[in-house]
Parts: structure tokens; C-alpha cells; sequence
């Protein structure tokens, strides 16, 4: 059987010397964008973590085992493959490293990688969170009970805006896990700045939010914290057209039987081509938001860490 788990070189080094680390997901690349816009994403991503003074950490399952630091072969592997790449969330992980199967990791999946290896920062475009209906169908992402087990720090635009966001931050209240927003008080949707709720908390610099991740850690609190980003204003769509589009989609999804880890992609794809590459557009740029986020967050904690003597 092949060795299980792997943190590359680079990204053990950055660790072992406390130098900041940000974790990237490859679902966004395999399941989240078309090729090549995937692989052009993920390396620019990194080369973002790079030039904000950070490492990246693209984490995915190579030939069965999770590789916590992709090389660019590796990244170019998952965007080629695409969707015929297996979904991997934290209940996936042990089948998939069992088969030597190649797979793209969600957030959830991503999460528990940070966990092994030590990573407190973590970049990605949208959360999971609860489907529309999903009172009835009970179809609640995993990513919200890995934010209430896992510490990490999870840098994102707010819930996809296909989801249901009211009962998403419900859920997320009854786990104990604190919405930070970054210089908003609203919790933004993806697509767009704003979904009419309000986040827990509104911090305004990377540093606040740092310490209070590190004071979270100092108290000895188990669970994550998701920072909420909202897309820069020269990309975010308009709010009723991004609603019209996703209830097309949603339509065709149930027309067609679509569910389960196959309704997101399904539905990003769709609302892709019904905007003509728009939100397309949209998520690469609020990635790239992210990302930078993420790095003035871990730089901020990297330092406090170094004041604290860990």
C-alpha cells in the first residue's frame, strides 16, 4: 500500500522554521473551473501565496497518497482530469488512499490535510454549507462539521450562492464557529457582496483577525474560524441576475436527478455557461482575494507565534 500522506519538502521546511503556510484546496481546480483555466488559476493562486511572502500548500490525493504541497506536474494532472477525478471529503480519504485513486479535495477534505500536517491557514473560493430544501433532504455539506473540529483558519467569499445562507449560518452558529467579517458586517454570497445576514463578528485588518485565531488557540478552543471576504466590487454581479441564473440552474438540476457531491459542480458549470463566462470571472478574482487575505492573516500569525515562543 502507498505511504498514506505526504507534506512536500518546501512546504515541511516552511513549518519546521515557523515561516507562514497557506493551504489551497484542488476541488476548485478539478470540479470548480473548466481546463485550462483551472491549472492557470491554481498556479497564479500559488504564485500569489509566493509573492505575499508565504508557501503555498496545494493539497490533493496523488496515486492514493495526500499530498499536502503539489508540484505543478501535479496541479496540471488534477485540471486535466477534471471532474472524472474523485470528490474528496473527509469521509472519502481512506478509500481513495486504500485504491491509489487520484483525487481533488474539498474544503472539509483540505481541512483534515491542515490538521496533519499542522497548517493553520487556509484559502478557498466558497464554502459548503446547507442546500436549499435542505431542511427536508438533509443535504448539509461536510465542511461545516470539519469548521467545528478542525482548527483552522478558513479564508472565503462567504457561502456559494446556490446554497441556502440563512440556515448555512444557522448551522454554523449551532457548531460554535465564529463568521469573522473582513470589513464587512454582512455575509457576503459568492457572486455577490451581500446576503442580507449578518456575520458573528466584523474585524478590520488581517492582524485582529490573526489574534483571534492564536487567543482561540490560548484558550484551548476546538473548532475552526471562517473569515468572510466579499468579492471586490469591480467583479461582484448583480444580485437579481445571479438569482435568476441559479434558479435555472437548480430547475435543471432537479429536472435531471442531480444531488449529492455532484450538485455544486454541476450547478457552477451551469451558471457559468448561462452567464456567458461571468461568474467565471467572478470566482477566479474572489479566489485571488482570498488568497491575499489569507497570506496577510498567516503572515500576522506566523509573527505572533514567533512572540509567544512556539
Amino acid at each position: 500500500m502507498n505511504q498514506v500522506y505526504k507534506i512536500s519538502p518546501e512546504v515541511a521546511d516552511a513549518l519546521t522554521r515557523g515561516k507562514p503556510v497557506v493551504a489551497l484546496e484542488s476541488t476548485i481546480i478539478s470540479h470548480g473551473m473548466p481546463y485550462p483555466q483551472n491549472v492557470q488559476t491554481a498556479l497564479t493562486v500559488e504564485r500569489i501565496v509566493r509573492e505575499n511572502g508565504c508557501v503555498p500548500a496545494t493539497v490533493a490525493v496523488i496515486g492514493g497518497t495526500l499530498t499536502i504541497g503539489c508540484s505543478s506536474e501535479e496541479i496540471e494532472l488534477l485540471g486535466k482530469k477534471g471532474t472524472s477525478v474523485v470528490k474528496v471529503s473527509r469521509r472519502d480519504l481512506p478509500i481513495v488512499t486504500a485504491k491509489g485513486l487520484d483525487g481533488a479535495t474539498t474544503v472539509a477534505g483540505t481541512m483534515y490535510a491542515c490538521k496533519l500536517a499542522g497548517i493553520s491557514v487556509f484559502a478557498t473560493g466558497g464554502i459548503g454549507g446547507a442546500h436549499r430544501n435542505s431542511d427536508t433532504t438533509m443535504d448539509i455539506s461536510a465542511d461545516l462539521d470539519e469548521l467545528q473540529q478542525t482548527n483552522v483558519a478558513v479564508v472565503c467569499a462567504g457561502a456559494k450562492s446556490i446554497l441556502d445562507i440563512g440556515l448555512t449560518l444557522e448551522c454554523l452558529e449551532t457548531r460554535g464557529v465564529p463568521v469573522i467579517g473582513y470589513k464587512t458586517d454582512d455575509m457576503p454570497a459568492f457572486y455577490t457582496q451581500k446576503s442580507g445576514y449578518k456575520v458573528d463578528y466584523r474585524l478590520d485588518t488581517a492582524k485582529e483577525i490573526a489574534q483571534a485565531y492564536y487567543a482561540a488557540a490560548q484558550l484551548g478552543l476546538q473548532g475552526g474560524m471562517l473569515v468572510v471576504n466579499p468579492i471586490p466590487d469591480a467583479y461582484a454581479l448583480d444580485a437579481d441576475y445571479i438569482k435568476e441564473n441559479i434558479n435555472k440552474a437548480l430547475h435543471e438540476a432537479d429536472e435531471l436527478g442531480v444531488h449529492g457531491k455532484q450538485i455544486t459542480p454541476f450547478l457552477l458549470d451551469k451558471i457559468q455557461k448561462l452567464t456567458g463566462g461571468e461568474s467565471l470571472a467572478a470566482n477566479i478574482q474572489l479566489v485571488y482575494n482570498n488568497v491575499r487575505l489569507a497570506c496577510g492573516i498567516a503572515r500576522e500569525l506566523a509573527e505572533l507565534k514567533r512572540e509567544g515562543g512556539q
